[in-house]
């Protein structure tokens, strides 16, 4: 589903890579978890997969499509959620759907559908009239993640999308992530709240100065780490030595 090869980025003026030669698989109906401290290339990452940012090196496929050669295409596959809710906050949350369901040419009625089940579920709907900036920065994620949903995309990328939700809300989210994978749909979440990995995450990646520490399962983490601590202290070592 989501394929990364030897993907490098450097921003200007830094000596240092942000992304180092990354090469990932994340497979078709998986919940992936990219983990790795402040500064350590998860956004960067997620925003060359997005096609936001392009790479120095390397490629990025979306389903078979490459993100720089096929952008539209690859992009017709995803739901994007960023770590920064700054949306239009002169719109209301329909007028803002509205407008990424039309981008997305989403039939009006699969529209109304989604918006019904995914805002009720993460408890958005009946704020929908409102305009977005008398919104929380709590509700402004939870809008981010029903246009991130509504066009039922193969492929759903969430940066820290927790930030600013409260526990129900988390709950919420989780139930929706698993629903997606039962779907054989994607999703790509990057957190630093090891719970939430260790709770849905099927695989996980640990990133540090933009090079990839480990992949794989948590459990295969903690064999070969003598099944002796959690991940929280398993990351924390790797990260800080």
């Amino acid at each position: 589903m989501l394929i990364l090869e030897n993907v490098s980025k450097a921003y200007y003026g830094c000596d240092k890579k942000a992304v180092d030669s990354l090469n990932l698989d994340v497979h078709e109906g998986e919940i992936f978890g990219f983990l790795g401290p402040n500064g350590s290339g998860k956004t960067t990452t997620v925003k060359i997969i997005t096609g936001i940012l392009k790479p120095d090196n390397g490629k990025v496929l979306v389903n078979g499509y490459d993100v720089i050669k096929e952008p539209l295409k690859a992009k017709e596959k995803m739901g994007y959620v960023p770590d920064n809710p700054d949306i239009f906050n002169k719109l209301t949350g329909l007028e803002f759907l509205r407008f990424i369901s039309d981008i997305y040419k989403v039939d009006s009625k699969i529209r109304k559908s989604n918006i019904e089940k995914y805002g009720k579920i993460i408890e958005i709907y009946d704020a929908l009239n409102m305009k977005i900036e008398s919104y929380s920065h709590g509700m402004k994620q939870k809008l981010l993640i029903l246009g991130a949903l509504i066009h039922e995309p193969d492929l759903l990328i969430m940066d820290e999308p927790v930030i600013g939700l409260d526990t129900k809300a988390i709950k919420n989210l989780k139930e929706i992530m698993r629903s997606l994978s039962k779907q054989g749909r994607t999703v790509f979440i990057t957190t630093h709240i090891m719970q939430i990995a260790e709770e849905i995450c099927d695989r996980i990646a640990i990133i540090k100065n933009g090079r990839i520490l480990y992949t794989g399962t948590i459990n295969d983490l903690k064999i070969k780490k003598d099944d002796k601590k959690d991940l929280e202290e398993i990351f924390l070592e790797m990260t800080e030595s």
